[in-house]
């Protein structure tokens, strides 16, 4: 269970649950999802300060840019952005933020199978942060310091969708879907 820390609001946070994979199932465009570890709270700075709202589509255009160097970097191929996969990732994003569902992966099966494409895996990343001046960034270094996460974002997958969202209590949401098209 997702709890906040016991510190003030000046101190900033990154909580990031772990990467959730799924087996691929021959035949069809459903999956089973297996279980995520519980979410990981990493206080990282003191000395950020509190900003409520961010521009979440250059957020989103940050991550999937800053994957792709990634990607690039290790030899592994791009990631397309799928507009398809946004909207559901961004759903998701907007739903954590305003507090419909929890900070999870919690119906991570129906984002994938609302997605018009055949696929054989899925995969997705989600954060939250507060107080980073670059949420985008503080969230991909958690994922990459996070073995679940670096699976994900190392995996064998062609198309990802990026959501941003945020809330009034300056919260940044986020939730990268990854896939791979059959």
């Amino acid at each position: 269970m997702f709890r906040q820390p016991a510190f003030g609001i000046a101190l900033s946070t990154l909580v990031f649950a772990s990467g959730l994979m799924t087996a691929p199932i021959p035949g069809n465009s459903s999956t089973e999802p297996t279980t995520p570890n519980q979410p990981l709270l990493i206080p990282l700075s003191q000395a950020a300060t509190l900003t409520t709202s961010f521009e979440t589509t250059a957020l989103e255009k940050s991550v999937f840019e800053e994957i792709n160097r990634y990607r690039i970097a290790n030899k592994l191929p791009q990631l397309t952005l799928n507009a398809n996969i946004t909207q559901q990732a961004r759903i998701h994003s907007q739903n954590m933020a305003n507090g419909q569902v929890p900070f999870s992966h919690q119906g991570f099966e129906q984002r994938v199978k609302a997605i018009p494409l055949r696929y054989n895996d899925a995969s997705e990343n989600v954060a939250v942060n507060q107080g980073y001046s670059d949420p985008a960034s503080e969230a991909i270094t958690g994922w990459l310091k996070s073995p679940g996460h670096l699976q994900n974002i190392q995996g064998n997958f062609d198309h990802t969708g990026i959501g941003v969202a945020t809330n009034s209590q300056g919260e940044v949401y986020l939730t990268q879907i990854f896939i791979r098209t059959r």
